[in-house]
């Protein structure tokens, strides 16, 4: 059974960085794309990146230059590194196991002074 569970969630001021990661287990994290969403309020939840098993990456408009994701095979990890954060990325992020269709429970991520 895949499992993936989120950390490094929290508040932040305008501007600032945090590191989420996503540890999996139950399947090769090797031969999966992966990808990190986020959910707004109210709002339909969302790709903000992704990670192919080859390492090529794709970001949505908005976070791009300023997101950037990675993986670690051997740790079975993938992370978002977010940078310059803005209030519109106040979200629930999730990770996501593309290829099995699996999600993580998701960390909350606020941008606020």
């Amino acid at each position: 059974q895949v499992q993936l569970v989120e950390s490094g969630g929290g508040l932040v001021q305008p501007g600032g960085s945090l590191k989420l990661s996503c540890t999996t287990s139950g399947s090769n994290l090797s031969f999966y794309t992966m990808g990190w969403y986020r959910q707004a309020p109210e709002m339909q939840r969302e790709l903000v990146a992704i990670i192919s098993s080859r390492n090529h990456t794709n970001y949505a408009d908005s976070v791009k230059g300023r997101f950037t994701i990675a993986r670690d095979n051997a740790k079975n990890t993938v992370s978002l590194q977010m940078n310059s954060l803005k209030a519109e990325d106040t979200a629930v992020y999730y990770c996501k196991n593309v290829g099995k269709g699996a999600w993580g429970e998701g960390t909350q991520v606020t941008v606020s002074s």
